[in-house]
C-alpha cells in the first residue's frame, strides 16, 4: 500500500485494509451461516460477494478492478436496501456509507487482496485467534496515526476496567464512545469466560453488547472487531453521536446496567450540541458532556468505569457542578490515578479511571496512585502498559487499607474543597497537586522569597557601589 500514490499515511492505510478485511471476514462467516441454515440468503448481491470477485487470485486486476470497486462495489454497498427483516444487510450499509477506496493502482490492490484471500480462513479457530492478535496490533498502530490515536485505549486499561466492573450475563453493556471496540471486546471475552455455559447464554450475550461511534473509520474498525469476536450481527454498534440527542429524550428503555468507556477528551463539540443538556451543565467540552450523559443513562444500581483527564478532576465552573451532580447521584467509590505516558504517543495528558455506582450518594472516595513498574520511567509503542501491572490493585480492591499508594477522602472533605478531586497522595509529599488554594499559597510564598532575594541583591549592589565611591 505504501507504493500506491493514493494512500497517504497510516490512518488511510488502515482504513483501506479494514474494509477489505471486513468483506473477507463477512464472506467466511456467510460460509458458516449457509451450512447452518439452508434458507440463508446473502444480503450482498452475488457479483459483489468476496468469493465472486476477490477470492480468485487470477481474477480481475488493473483498471478493470479499480472500475469495479469504485463504480460498482462501493456505490451498491453504500446504498444497499436489504429486506426489513435482515439486519445483516443494514450492518453492511452502515459500514460502507462512509468508507472509501483510496488506492489508485489496480495491480497493487490485487496484490493486497490476494494476500488477504490466501493468508486467512476466518472459519478456522487457529487462524481467527492468530488474526485477532494481529488486528489488535493494527488498532495499536492507530496510536501513531495522528488524531486516529484517540480511538484506541491500551488493552491493559480496558481489561482492568472491565474486570472491576464485572458485567454479568444478561446485563446491558454500553460504550457511548466506543472507538474501535476495545471495551466491548473485553466485555465479550469476560462474560464468555465467566458466565456463558450454553447456546442460549451466548445468544443473551450477543444481544447485550451496545456501542455508538461518531466517526467512520473507528466505526468500521469496531464492526469488524465485533465479527472477529463472534458477534454475528453487530447491529448494536451504531454510527452516530451519542451527544447529539437531547438528554431528556433518553428514557427508561435506554438505560443500562454497565457503562465502560474512554470518551474523547481535550476536544470540543460542534456548536449547538450543548443545547441538548440542562443549562447548568452546558459546555462544549466533550468529556464533561459524556460524564453527564453516563450518569443519566445508568440504571439505579448500574456500574460505570470511565477514563477521564486530570483537567476534569481539578477543573472549576461547570466542571464543579458536574462533579457535584456525580457525587450526589452516584457512589464514586474509586479513582485510579494513572502515570504519565499511558496514551503515548497520542497524548501525554495524565488520566484517571473513575469507578462509580448509580443510585446512592458518595460517602467516601478511595484513590489509588498506580506506579510505574520497576525500571520504567514512561510507556511507549514498544513498551506499553501491561495488565500484570494491575496485580496490586486487584489484590487491594476487595480488602482496602491505606498504603503508600492508596488513601481515602470523605465526601464532606471533597465538598469543602469545592469538589476538586485532584487530591494529593498524603504518603507521597512530592506528588503534583492542582488545588487552587495550595497553588495560590505556593505562588505567594514564592513571590515573597523572590522579593527577599531581590532586596538582598540590591543591598549587595549598593554596598559594592558605595565601596567604589
Amino acid at each position: 500500500m505504501r507504493k500506491d500514490v493514493g494512500v497517504d499515511g497510516d490512518a488511510q492505510r488502515i482504513g483501506q485494509l479494514v474494509w477489505m478485511l471486513f468483506l473477507k471476514i463477512y464472506d467466511d462467516r456467510e460460509t458458516e451461516w449457509e451450512l447452518l441454515d439452508d434458507n440463508y440468503r446473502s444480503p450482498v448481491p452475488q457479483r459483489l460477494r468476496w468469493r465472486n470477485w476477490a477470492a480468485d487470485t487470477e481474477g480481475i486486476t488493473g483498471d478493470e478492478l479499480l472500475e469495479f470497486v469504485n463504480n460498482k462495489l462501493f456505490p451498491t454497498l453504500k446504498n444497499l436496501t436489504p429486506p426489513a427483516d435482515d439486519p445483516r444487510g443494514f450492518v453492511i450499509r452502515a459500514v460502507f456509507e462512509d468508507a472509501y477506496n483510496y488506492m489508485k493502482s489496480g495491480q497493487l490492490m490485487r496484490q493486497v487482496i490476494n494476500k488477504i484471500s490466501e493468508g486467512i480462513d476466518f472459519n478456522k479457530a487457529q487462524d481467527r485467534h492468530l488474526f485477532g492478535d494481529l488486528y489488535e496490533q493494527i488498532l495499536r498502530d492507530l496510536q501513531n496515526a495522528g488524531n486516529a490515536g484517540e480511538y484506541y485505549t491500551p488493552r491493559a486499561v480496558t481489561q482492568f476496567m472491565v474486570e472491576r466492573v464485572d458485567p454479568k450475563l444478561g446485563e446491558k453493556v454500553l460504550d457511548p464512545a466506543c472507538g474501535t471496540g476495545g471495551f466491548l471486546t473485553c466485555t465479550i471475552e469476560h462474560v464468555r469466560k465467566q458466565y456463558v455455559k450454553t447456546v442460549e447464554d451466548e445468544k443473551q450475550l450477543q444481544a447485550s453488547i451496545h456501542g455508538v461511534e461518531k466517526k467512520p473509520l473507528p466505526h468500521l474498525l469496531c464492526t469488524t472487531n465485533m465479527l472477529l469476536h463472534g458477534i454475528d450481527v453487530p447491529t448494536q454498534i451504531r454510527h452516530d453521536n451519542t451527544l447529539s440527542r437531547p438528554l431528556r429524550d433518553y428514557g427508561p428503555r435506554d438505560r443500562v446496567e454497565v457503562i465502560v468507556t474512554n470518551p474523547p477528551f481535550g476536544g470540543m463539540e460542534e456548536d449547538g450540541i450543548e443545547q441538548n443538556f440542562p443549562a447548568t451543565y452546558r459546555t462544549r467540552e466533550t468529556a464533561d458532556l459524556f460524564l453527564v450523559l453516563i450518569t443519566h443513562l445508568l440504571k439505579d444500581g448500574g456500574r460505570a468505569a470511565v477514563v477521564l483527564p486530570d483537567g476534569t478532576l481539578f477543573g472549576e465552573g461547570i466542571k464543579t457542578r458536574i462533579k457535584q451532580h456525580l457525587l450526589e447521584t452516584c457512589s464514586l467509590h474509586t479513582i485510579v490515578r494513572l502515570p504519565n505516558g499511558v496514551f503515548n504517543p497520542y497524548t501525554g495528558i495524565k488520566t484517571n479511571l473513575l469507578f462509580f455506582t448509580k443510585g446512592t450518594s458518595t460517602q467516601e472516595v478511595w484513590f489509588y496512585e498506580h506506579p510505574y513498574p520497576p525500571g520504567v520511567t514512561s510507556y511507549n509503542k514498544t513498551k506499553p502498559m501491561r495488565i500484570e501491572e494491575f496485580e496490586a490493585e486487584r489484590a487491594w480492591w476487595h480488602n482496602r487499607v491505606e498504603n503508600e499508594y492508596a488513601w481515602k477522602v470523605s465526601a464532606d472533605d471533597i465538598k469543602a474543597r469545592n469538589y476538586n478531586l485532584d487530591i494529593k497522595n498524603p504518603h507521597s509529599p512530592d506528588a503534583e497537586v492542582h488545588d487552587p488554594d495550595t497553588l495560590l499559597a505556593d505562588y505567594a510564598a514564592l513571590q515573597q522569597r523572590i522579593g527577599r532575594t531581590r532586596d538582598k541583591l540590591k543591598a549587595v549592589l549598593a554596598a559594592a557601589l558605595e565601596g567604589k565611591a
